[in-house]
């Protein structure tokens, strides 16, 4: 007689695997990534490749030697991915020791401390980036300008951010003037870091990412809508801030919204809870860009929001399937 073997739910599988959606986000940065290899050169390629291979080895020796698990997940994707977004939130100009220190932050201490992928709270490439931003203010604000194709003598210069925010502390509109145009910054031929590159690259890697749905359309959109009506309303009532096209267009705003904020572990699991966390991100990017100490706000915001995932789980727990509202319970 044969035995019947009855193994846990889910009994049906959609084909979604940690693996596939993974490398589906590492595709999806491929066209960005080449972006930054053209407009940084050798500079993008070290801190890349730096980043990349680091993160992998961090999380391959912390798996096998002081977890001593025997299976190793260095293969599932989660690894390279965090070594992407790493390297996408550095300088082309960083030293190869800081971009070590940065992997060995997000993977030992945002990621493998509490487990492993699927339990860690904060998104484990903005821990390291705000640790090497901290850390190391100088070497982390030096911003090549693009086009600099060197590694160690490359031309900087001020961002679209540190000009926006020179124009609010001066008080003074006209500072704008000195912003590269909107089509500079939507392709990307402007300083900063390698995920800054190119606005118009990083909503076509999102785009493919809500046609593989990989992600939904709720934390992206409720990111940028938010900062567009911030920004408009600010621009309207004084013309010292600027314009919603270059406030999207710069910084890590689009990398943020469509990459990092969408991270699985780290946001909200339903619609509801998705468009609270988007929204607030959005109102927290705007005022500490306009009002902060650094130009840029979005990995603090998102690392801010990240703490409040669970709360916002709690508030937007969806009703168990058959639950009635309370008043007829209690008939």
């Amino acid at each position: 007689m044969n035995r019947l073997i009855v193994s846990l739910s889910p009994h049906v599988h959609s084909g979604d695997s940690v693996q596939k959606n993974m490398y589906g986000v590492c595709i999806a940065l491929v066209p960005a990534m080449i972006a930054s290899l053209y407009f940084f050169g050798l500079g993008a390629a070290v801190v890349m490749l730096t980043s990349v291979v680091s993160c992998v080895l961090f999380e391959w020796a912390v798996t096998r030697f002081i977890l001593r698990r025997e299976k190793v997940t260095v293969w599932d994707g989660s690894a390279i991915l965090t070594g992407i977004l790493l390297g996408f939130n550095l300088p082309s100009t960083l030293p190869v020791w800081i971009i070590v220190i940065g992997a060995m932050v997000a993977i030992c201490i945002g990621k493998m401390t509490f487990g492993g992928l699927g339990q860690n709270p904060f998104n484990p490439a903005l821990v390291g980036r705000v640790f090497l931003l901290i850390s190391f203010p100088a070497q982390m604000t030096i911003w090549p300008v693009s086009g600099s194709v060197a590694y160690v003598d490359a031309e900087t210069a001020a961002t679209p951010l540190s000009i926006m925010q020179n124009a609010i502390t001066e008080g003074d509109s006209g500072i704008l003037s000195q912003l590269p145009d909107s089509l500079d910054m939507l392709v990307g031929r402007t300083g900063g870091s390698l995920g800054e590159v190119s606005a118009i690259l990083l909503l076509l890697g999102c785009a493919f990412m809500l046609v593989r749905k990989i992600i939904t359309w709720h934390i992206p959109v409720s990111i940028l809508g938010t900062v567009a009506v911030l920004s408009a309303v600010l621009h309207v009532a004084d013309p010292v801030y600027a314009s919603p096209v270059a406030v999207l267009c710069s910084g890590g705003l689009m990398l943020g919204a469509c990459f990092m904020a969408t991270d699985y572990v780290t946001s909200p699991m339903v619609p509801k809870g998705q468009l609270i966390y988007g929204v607030s991100i959005g109102i927290l990017t705007v005022v500490i860009r306009n009002w902060g100490s650094y130009p840029e706000g979005m990995s603090f915001a998102i690392l801010i929001m990240n703490a409040f995932t669970p709360l916002i789980n709690t508030y937007c727990k969806p009703k168990r399937f058959g639950e009635k509202p309370g008043k007829e319970a209690a008939k």
